[in-house]
């Protein structure tokens, strides 16, 4: 929904849009978010990542906390992970595979972030963090070891999309179809799956202006006032 207010004077016609949907830019704890660099959600077994808790204000008492993939919740600097600063920096086995958040010590929770360790020749790079519609996003088939064929299939939810021989896909401007799982294949194996997350966020100006001018069903609150001198 909507709510414009126009004010018309003799002079000029001014037309103020506010969309509701843009305060959906929150996230879980208004005070937090996780941040992973680099940004993807597959690794190679002995690879890096790191974690980082973004706190507004005051970021003690926030620490970088997991589920792994075999139940077993913990945080950063105990059995796996180094923490430096705010960040945490881990040096990748399988059983790092699982979920990532930051935690406050009073149970607020930042957004959560999936990350994958995998064994085998061949890793999808897809954003671990959400995307925006109408962003352009590059999925790669990243290879182990270095080869000359390049050439990757693109899958996704299960069905083929296309094949690049460059081993790159890029979606000009994501839109909230493009959501779901991918993976990709080429002659040295197949990827994990990896769930790519599309956020709607409204933050056209034009669409927001047509919305107050068109005759839809947003309340419209019209104020006229006297001509000015």
């Amino acid at each position: 929904p909507s709510l414009c207010i126009s004010l018309s004077t003799s002079l000029s016609f001014f037309s103020l849009c506010v969309s509701l949907r843009s305060l959906s830019l929150s996230v879980l704890s208004n005070q937090a978010s996780l941040s992973v660099s680099p940004d993807r959600s597959q690794f190679f077994e002995y690879g890096s990542v790191s974690l980082s808790c973004e706190v507004q204000g005051n970021s003690a008492g926030w620490r970088v906390v997991r589920n792994s993939e075999r139940g077993i919740l913990s945080e950063c600097n105990t059995d796996w992970g180094k923490q430096q600063g705010s960040s945490c920096n881990v040096l990748l086995i399988p059983s790092d595979s699982g979920v990532y958040w930051c935690e406050s010590g009073s149970g607020e929770h930042s957004n959560a972030v999936n990350i994958t360790v995998h064994v085998g020749a061949v890793i999808l790079e897809s954003p671990a963090l959400p995307v925006t519609e109408r962003d352009s996003v590059t999925l790669r088939c990243r290879y182990q070891e270095t080869t000359s064929d390049l050439t990757a299939v693109f899958y996704k939810d299960g069905t083929f999309i296309r094949t690049e021989t460059t081993g790159e896909m890029t979606i000009p401007a994501v839109s909230k179809s493009d959501e779901g799982l991918y993976k990709c294949y080429n002659s040295k194996g197949d990827s994990p799956e990896s769930w790519m997350t599309v956020t709607d966020v409204c933050v056209c100006v034009y669409e927001c202006v047509f919305s107050c001018l068109s005759p839809a069903p947003s309340p419209v609150l019209s104020i006229s006032l006297p001509k000015l001198l």
